[in-house]
């Protein structure tokens, strides 16, 4: 069974090596567990949609919440799918720091990324779009 989980969190540190870090082990790591997904990033916060099978997106979610490069983990997002909408990367990736702020202001009172502060399925629709406008990098 597939599921797709979106969430949020806050990076510790928000060096684009630490970023770089976590991009890269995410694209080793996933295309042996099935998941695929996209990270977005920008103003030291993570939004993030990963899909796979029900016990993969657990565990690594479970790890996420664990992890020491995170603070602030919250579900925004949870549920099963009859088909993916990120199978296209282990792990795409968007700087949001290099979207046209008309994009955020479209979902957001203010032009800049802040999930906390939006429901799970406006997040969601941010990634659809961002995904729509080839504004997703990172291809596998």
């Amino acid at each position: 069974m597939l599921v797709r989980l979106l969430y949020a969190s806050r990076a510790v540190d928000t060096r684009p090596e630490a970023i770089e870090s976590i991009l890269q082990q995410s694209r080793e790591h996933n295309p042996s567990t099935g998941v695929t997904g996209v990270l977005c990033y920008g103003g030291g916060i993570f939004l993030q949609a990963i899909e796979g099978g029900r016990m993969a997106i657990s565990d690594l979610y479970g790890h996420i919440q664990r992890d020491v490069r995170h603070k602030d983990v919250v579900l925004l997002h949870y549920e099963e799918i009859l088909e993916r909408r990120f199978a296209g990367w282990t792990m795409g990736e968007v700087n949001m720091t290099r979207i046209n702020a008309s994009i955020l202001l479209k979902y957001a009172e203010k032009p800049e990324l802040d999930p906390y502060s939006v429901s799970g399925r406006v997040s969601l629709a941010l990634l659809e779009e961002l995904m729509a406008t080839a504004s997703v990098i990172g291809r596998s």
